[in-house]
């Protein structure tokens, strides 16, 4: 099982491509089903999700072509079967994505209830409740879900009691070409949303309010051929800036998108970062100075996301002072803390909180990835530690970030896949 060995204590400086953003490619490659006709799908990450993603539109019969610029040309056309088996669904969440457009387009879909990260509970209630409201007959047994609707779906009115991302994309999806108007309440308004709405209107849906609490889907008979590029990956650029507020470097990072990225960027500057942005980049300096502890809070966009909770939680370990950590999202999301104390970090937890207290230094040790963010964390921290750490269970790694080690030994990083 491949693991990475970093030797920690050299600054960051340089440059870094960053990649598209995986929570967008995945939902608006599983739209591409609700499409008559091909459609095109560029900056799209080459990450294990998305490989998995691919390979179950494989499994259904649909033509996929990769080109040599990260683009996917999708044809649902020859699609063949409308089942999302155990045997890939149980490696990623995402995979509950088919349900909505298969559900919409061909009035019936089996689905797998899905893994992924054990981050906490995220059930999929939210996704059946709003289909059933759409007219849909879903029952759930032996582990599956099983969807019918014989009619079509039509448009209802959806409250979603928690804000879901996922919840909220399977529904956009699935009243695109319902008949009549969705309107759904407490959306999500995640910029992956916004790209998926963007996506599925080039194609000829009716999708307004993206972004805002309330979106509003007025249902199309069909969707036809488009092209499409994939937004950049904001927790990807997080993730590298954080980085260099650690080890008092400068990097920017190029092909991104600040505007998506505030309240991150607020909080870098908290820590004693100079940032300057143009439309696409973002450099961060610290003129090598030790970061300064920032408090945090996740909650859903536009407010701090709990996808960076656990680097700045790396950061906070070697900053100067005490912060709290507060955890809104998911209730398991603090099992990089343990690994993080092998290291000599002072984490105290009280339930949803955690208390870091900054030390100078952190020591290298071997520890393992439990989360794809909570890997990311631990590779932080491996970069300013003194002597060597080892991160096993990378493969959680590389859910989600794309040539990892490539891109951090460019900027300095003494990291290898061993």
């Amino acid at each position: 099982m491949d693991k990475l060995i970093i030797e920690g204590g050299y600054t960051l400086n340089g440059e870094v491509n960053i990649s598209g953003a995986k929570n967008s490619a995945l939902p608006i490659i599983a739209a591409s089903l609700l499409a008559s006709e091909p459609v095109k799908i560029g900056n799209v990450p080459h990450l294990k999700d998305v490989t998995t993603m691919m390979e179950l539109l494989g499994q259904m019969g649909i033509n996929l072509s990769i080109d040599e610029y990260l683009g996917v040309e999708i044809d649902p056309r020859p699609i063949k079967s409308l089942v999302a088996p155990y045997d890939l669904v149980r490696t990623m969440r995402a995979s509950i994505l088919v349900l909505g457009p298969l559900l919409s387009r061909y009035g019936k879909a089996e689905v797998s209830l899905p893994g992924g990260c054990a981050i906490g509970a995220r059930p999929v209630d939210v996704h059946i409740t709003g289909m059933r409201a759409m007219g849909a007959d879903i029952e759930i047994d032996n582990g599956y879900i099983y969807a019918s609707a014989p009619n079509g779906l039509r448009g209802a009115d959806i409250n979603i009691p928690k804000i879901t991302v996922t919840g909220t994309e399977n529904l956009i999806m699935a009243a695109a070409l319902a008949s009549g108007t969705t309107v759904i309440h407490n959306a999500a308004k995640e910029p992956e949303v916004v790209d998926l709405a963007g996506f599925l209107n080039g194609l000829g849906a009716d999708i307004q309010g993206a972004g805002t609490d309330t979106i509003i889907i007025n249902g199309v008979d069909s969707l036809h051929s488009g092209a499409y590029n994939v937004l950049p990956d904001r927790i990807e650029t997080g993730t590298y800036l954080v980085a260099a507020a650690m080890t008092r470097g400068k990097v920017t990072t190029k092909h991104t998108n600040p505007k998506i990225l505030t309240t991150v960027l607020e909080k870098l500057e908290m820590a004693g970062a100079e940032i300057q942005t143009t439309e696409t980049t973002i450099t961060l300096d610290m003129h090598g100075n030790r970061p300064k502890a920032v408090d945090i809070k996740t909650a859903p966009y536009p407010d701090f996301p709990t996808d960076m909770q656990a680097q700045f939680m790396a950061m906070n370990t070697i900053a100067e002072g005490q912060s709290t950590i507060i955890e809104t999202i998911f209730e398991n999301r603090f099992m990089h803390v343990s690994e993080l104390a092998r290291m000599g970090a002072k984490i105290e937890m009280q339930g949803n909180t955690a208390i870091c207290t900054g030390v100078e230094k952190l020591k290298g040790a071997p520890v393992m990835a439990t989360d794809l963010r909570a890997s990311a964390g631990l590779v932080l921290a491996g970069l300013v530690a003194t002597g060597a750490t080892t991160v096993n269970r990378i493969y959680h790694v590389d859910r989600g970030y794309e040539c990892i080690e490539e891109k951090f030994s460019q900027l300095g990083a003494k990291i290898r896949r061993s």
